[in-house]
């Protein structure tokens, strides 16, 4: 049933972020979709029940000015935000000789940086809804991988998670650190192989996390697939 709560999702255009806005839209939330892909946030968000139910923006989470122009959208169109899920965020192969510098640089800014950015932007409407933040790690952000700055950079966010919850602690805002192992998502080039998980399945674990009493903070989840070992 349709209900007047605010789901923010960045990273939303495709991959957990899509279907996370499809499982939490189900749900009765209305839903803002951020991402840089305009097209593709538009055609989700009439899929999702277009105006007054989704809000498409579009944000580069690496530039400040995105970030407060994002929140500033949402809160002109929904009025608040009580769920903010900072899942934008992309990967690089592993080696310290691969990839160009300028990738890494962006990787880093995007991984790390861009959730700080949506943290800092949403907070003041966060505290005011008594929100949730739900903040997409890795298991390469609690073991390190071989030759992974992205891992490094995934512990970064594993950190940051916990260092908003400290500080957020006696506010009633919850955060919750989702931490997938091999998902099937564009992530993976050539996919992430048999036995892998879908985005829909990280997207029960969001709705499970979101659902728990007020006085209920599921703090992290690491969730892999029955087939991967490490």
């Amino acid at each position: 049933m349709p209900n007047d709560n605010v789901f923010l999702i960045t990273g939303a255009s495709t991959g957990i972020g899509a279907a996370t806005a499809r499982a939490v839209a189900g749900a009765g939330y209305r839903v803002a979709l951020c991402a840089r892909s305009e097209d593709r946030l538009r055609a989700l968000a009439g899929e999702l029940g277009g105006d007054g139910r989704a809000l498409a923006v579009r944000c580069d989470v690496t530039s400040w000015e995105d970030q407060e122009g994002m929140v500033a959208a949402v809160l002109d169109a929904f009025g608040r935000i009580d769920v903010t899920f900072a899942n934008a965020g992309f990967g690089a192969q592993r080696g310290f000789e691969k990839e160009t510098p300028e990738f890494w640089r962006e990787m880093v800014l995007t991984n790390v940086l861009g959730v700080a950015y949506t943290i800092r932007a949403t907070l003041p409407a966060m505290r005011e809804s008594t929100g949730h933040y739900l903040i997409t790690s890795s298991v390469a952000g609690r073991r390190a991988l071989q030759c992974s700055l992205y891992s490094a950079t995934k512990f970064a966010v594993t950190a940051m998670g916990e260092a908003v919850r400290a500080d957020l602690n006696d506010t009633g805002v919850r955060v919750t650190v989702v931490e997938p192992g091999m998902v099937d998502t564009p992530f993976f080039d050539n996919g992430a192989g048999p036995g892998a998980l879908q985005p829909e399945d990280i997207a029960r674990a969001v709705m499970y996390a979101v659902s728990q009493p007020p006085h209920v903070d599921v703090n992290e989840m690491l969730i892999r697939p029955t087939v991967q070992p490490t």
